[in-house]
């Protein structure tokens, strides 16, 4: 029996996420029939190694944000020679890093909004980008400390003021339309699942909370358009040198009409796998329950890729 630790918990602004998502995949990797080991990770990184010192035959990553997805435990277990789900070390840190994907994507051909990199105390005086824009941490997941600003609005200098996500910040143009959502295991894009959130866009209390969305899959869109965002979300996942299991985030501006516009936002390394989550979803879709979901990435599983 292959015995798989679970790591989830973790030290980001994502904790609470990441101890939904373990918890999930305990029950569903029990019931699969593995030996799981839950590891509840703390601040603690001597703690933390020592729980893995029996060395497990794969350690299921069930962590979200900062330290989970950012390329360092992926780095630690390399330097353990652990096998582990979902992406590599670099993938994990390009895909985190905003400015870094944006430049990946950008490079490959991909649609991006128009944006740029600030200074955050660019706020205090103007505007970065004419017309609504929306700013956003770095290095920050789940839409933590997105902020979308109006055109004429005075939001500004309070966000300078309260921001607590370093010196510099990503600033995109906001696209009007549908936010659209794929999920990719592999080498197979799953579905398209449109997202329709009860505030004012697909924010953090939208993901998660009952009831903060509602999902429609698949997404009632133009063929074209289907097709084109499963083929994005592909290329996407393979720019970045991802493996396993990523989701890519969609813009989709048809206020002038279908087909419209495609603009990608980013790829999630490390999908939520919680009761409200969206690839659990799309993999169910696609006839694949959630025990056999996080069997197919435990069986995936890698190292020093």
């Amino acid at each position: 029996m292959k015995r798989v630790a679970i790591l989830y918990g973790g030290i980001s602004a994502e904790r609470e996420v990441s101890l939904s998502s373990g918890q999930q995949v305990i029950m569903a990797l029990a019931q699969a029939g593995y030996d799981v080991q839950p590891v509840e990770v703390g601040s603690d990184l001597g703690a933390l190694i020592g729980a893995l010192a029996h060395k497990p035959d794969v350690v299921f990553n069930a962590l979200h944000g900062r330290f989970g997805e950012d390329g360092v435990i992926q780095g630690v277990l390399d330097w353990l020679d652990i096998p582990y789900t979902h992406s590599p070390a670099r993938a994990s840190a390009l895909a985190m890093d905003k400015a870094a994907s944006r430049a990946v994507f950008a490079a490959a051909g991909l649609p991006v909004a128009d944006g740029r990199v600030i200074d955050i105390a660019e706020l205090e005086t103007h505007d970065p980008l004419p017309g609504t824009y929306v700013i956003k941490p770095l290095n920050e997941g789940s839409s933590v400390g997105v902020e979308i600003l109006h055109e004429g609005g005075n939001r500004r200098a309070e966000i300078f003021r309260n921001w607590s996500f370093g010196s510099q910040a990503l600033v995109e143009s906001f696209v009007p339309g549908r936010e659209l959502t794929v999920g990719v295991l592999g080498d197979r894009p799953l579905s398209v699942t449109e997202i329709s959130a009860a505030h004012a866009f697909y924010d953090y209390e939208s993901k998660y909370a009952e009831g903060g969305s509602t999902h429609v899959i698949p997404a009632r869109i133009h063929p074209d358009t289907h097709e084109k965002a499963l083929h994005l979300a592909l290329a996407a996942h393979r720019a970045l040198g991802c493996r396993g299991a990523t989701r890519a985030d969609f813009r989709y501006d048809d206020t002038q009409g279908e087909p419209g516009k495609l603009f990608l936002l980013e790829v999630n390394t490390q999908p939520g796998l919680t009761p409200t989550s969206l690839l659990p979803e799309q993999a169910a879709f696609c006839g694949i329950e959630f025990p056999a979901l996080c069997a197919w990435m435990v069986e995936n599983a890698a190292c020093r890729a």
